[in-house]
């Protein structure tokens, strides 16, 4: 029986930490919690470059001593994700955590109201960062002999819900790929793990699904079932810096969801 391989699983002050849809919600949460907790070189993207200054300089706020990149683009977009890459890699000098905080723009509707023209921007504007942004890095760790991926999905992925057919079959996707991945990157030290949130306050998505429609009615539901507490970016970044750092060395391929109780499984 052959030995396990030696991990490396690297403190975060000798971490590079990149976080696709990192200027606002739980990216930019996760971005202040990681260099409260003695990360020191980190790259957000987005696609604004207004915000994304203003999220560099709320880092730099935390941690004025850090390295801290914003680099603009679409990750969406196999060009514009191979140029994220290679800029924060340049920047940075490796990529040791990847982090995809995206989960597109659309909000939930019956699939019999969704024009048919939507289905396919809707997918891909789910999907595709985190598969484009998990191929670019993985080599790059693997020279490392580590390295830790946290994508995010959402409940919709787990639990048939009205209104979520095309977005829960993209969560769904995103969930395959991750447990998935963790299986073949565990030969090169890479974990790959996911979150599931439902409802999260306080976040420009939050805001948009319980603007007006079906995604407001939706939400309004499924708020009184957190009992333990609706969710908060915060929440998310916490579970996030637990998995990137060595205490969850042993932890990959799981799909966690952070939800106050509105489903267990």
């Amino acid at each position: 029986m052959s030995e396990p391989m030696k991990v490396m699983v690297r403190d975060f002050a000798d971490c590079s930490v990149l976080i696709v849809g990192g200027t606002s919600g739980v990216g930019m949460a996760t971005a202040i919690q990681l260099v409260d907790s003695g990360v020191r070189r980190i790259a957000l993207v987005g696609r604004n470059a207004e915000r994304g200054e203003q999220a560099r300089q709320r880092v730099l706020a935390a941690a004025p001593d850090a390295k801290v990149m914003f680099v603009q683009g679409d990750a969406n977009r196999v060009d514009q994700a191979q140029r994220i890459v290679a800029e924060a890699h340049a920047g940075m000098g490796s990529i040791d955590t990847l982090v995809n905080a995206t989960i597109g723009v659309y909000t939930p509707d019956p699939l019999m109201k969704i024009p048919i023209e939507d289905i396919e921007p809707i997918i891909l504007s789910v999907v595709m960062a985190p598969m484009l942004m998990c191929k670019l890095v993985l080599p790059l760790m693997a020279e490392r002999k580590g390295g830790a991926i946290i994508n995010i999905a959402s409940d919709a992925a787990k639990v048939p819900t009205p209104g979520e057919t095309v977005l829960g079959a993209a969560m769904s996707a995103i969930v395959v790929f991750s447990r998935t991945l963790a299986m073949e990157a565990k030969r090169n030290g890479i974990r790959v793990n996911v979150l599931t949130p439902s409802l999260i306050e306080g976040t420009p998505t939050a805001a948009r699904n319980q603007a007006s429609g079906f995604s407001a009615k939706l939400f309004a539901k499924i708020k009184p079932m957190a009992q333990l507490g609706v969710a908060t970016p915060e929440d998310l970044a916490s579970l996030i810096v637990y998995l990137a750092s060595p205490a969850a060395g042993r932890l990959t391929g799981q799909t966690i969801s952070v939800n106050g109780g509105v489903s267990a499984g």
